[in-house]
């Protein structure tokens, strides 16, 4: 059995989750998720707990299992807790702002580059400490703003200016060597 789809989803206190067979809804103080899960996987709430069981072990089930106690753990903390992702950005007139709720970025366009944010996600900037933080309640959201924002001006691999998540590890080439005498 899946280590990860065994261990059950500890439901927090203002989260409330109602089971309509396969479809969860999950309602917390930072927002409300849904989804609908594949029939192949069985959910059920006991004692403050969601417990994740599969009918077989076949394989198409088994990759399911995980899978799917790791997404209900994900909406769970999302609409308690929230989650985050950090971009820095490094380069020489590089500058990050905000004007309202949208971002504002001079990444060495000859214009500002505006991201408007979607529904469930919000943008803050330190630049202080060269940072762009991305925040909401769903985890693959903030994920994909996240990468289409690092889309924008990504690091290039000879000087490292750009765009890249906090504690990415940029792949650095060598560039030209000098004339051979």
């Amino acid at each position: 059995m899946s280590r990860i789809g065994r261990m059950p989803v500890v439901i927090p206190s203002g989260v409330q989750v109602e089971l309509n067979g396969t479809h969860v809804r999950v309602k917390g103080p930072k927002g409300e998720l849904q989804r609908t899960f594949s029939p192949l996987i069985g959910i059920a709430m006991e004692n403050g707990q969601l417990i994740i069981t599969r009918r077989s072990e076949r394989p198409a089930e088994r990759a399911l299992h995980g899978t799917t106690r790791a997404v209900l753990a994900n909406m769970i903390h999302g609409v308690s807790a929230g989650f985050e992702r950090v971009l820095e950005w490094e380069g020489v007139g590089y500058r990050a702002e905000m004007d309202g709720k949208t971002l504002v970025l001079y990444l060495g366009y000859s214009h500002p580059v505006r991201v408007e944010p979607p529904e469930g996600i919000s943008f803050d900037v330190d630049a202080r400490n060269r940072q762009i933080f991305v925040r909401g309640f769903d985890k693959e959201r903030v994920g994909q703003v996240a990468a289409d924002i690092r889309k924008i001006r990504p690091p290039e691999p000879y000087h490292g200016k750009g765009l890249h998540y906090l504690g990415e590890k940029i792949r650095r080439k060598a560039g030209k060597s000098g004339k051979a005498k």
